[in-house]
């Protein structure tokens, strides 16, 4: 059986530097995708939408990953990707201080042997499995090229990643790019079984020469 892991592969874009700010051009890749909205009132951790739409995501993730694993004529096994989320506020600048307004587009990486077919196939599994539920008619396969964009590893709390951004910013100021488009996180600790103080968070954010 084939192994691919797409973590090692694409280790500097899924391993950066917690120290250094460090400038990346992030090819294009394909997703399964969520778009939803934070409640008002609520943080991610308590919105019960954002619960279902990360469900939703790790179930097909995972329902593709046995899907190729088990797959007749050429098996193919893999870690499954990390979830990602792209944040903004419309008409406003996201403020990670601010939870108000906020928008996002969860995602998971998948690997290109993962065909359309594949992927309605396993939405289908789900289905008939867990039921029609709300999130799964939300869910799409797509692809996404972010570009040129900055990145640095986080670690401590989501609450704390302001340090961290003006970090980003400071560095950007210094060496001619200009920050824009959404903010964009990676979640490689598990919040609901690391201490909050050692989670760990890529923050990426697309820049352009200024």
């Amino acid at each position: 059986m084939e192994k691919l892991d797409l973590r090692k592969e694409l280790k500097y874009l899924y391993a950066p530097s917690a120290k250094v700010v460090q400038v990346v051009d992030v090819p294009d890749f394909q997703f399964t995708m969520l778009d939803g909205e934070i409640e008002e009132g609520m943080m991610p951790g308590t919105s019960p939408s954002f619960r279902d739409a990360m469900g939703a995501l790790y179930g097909i993730s995972y329902t593709l990953k046995f899907m190729s694993k088990l797959g007749k004529g050429n098996p193919i096994d893999y870690p499954v990707m990390a979830l990602e989320g792209l944040w903004w506020v419309e008409g406003a600048e996201f403020d990670i201080t601010r939870p108000s307004g906020w928008k996002y587009t969860l995602m998971m990486m998948q690997p290109e042997h993962i065909s359309m077919e594949m992927y309605l196939e396993g939405l289908a599994q789900m289905r008939k499995k867990r039921g029609d539920q709300p999130a799964f008619a939300k869910l799409r396969l797509e692809r996404f090229r972010e570009g040129l964009c900055i990145q640095m590893m986080h670690i401590g709390p989501y609450a704390t990643e302001m340090g961290t951004i003006d970090k980003m910013v400071a560095f950007a100021g210094k060496n001619g790019y200009k920050l824009y488009g959404k903010h964009h996180e990676i979640y490689l600790g598990d919040p609901t079984k690391a201490a909050p103080e050692k989670l760990k968070t890529i923050l990426r954010h697309q820049v352009r020469k200024v």
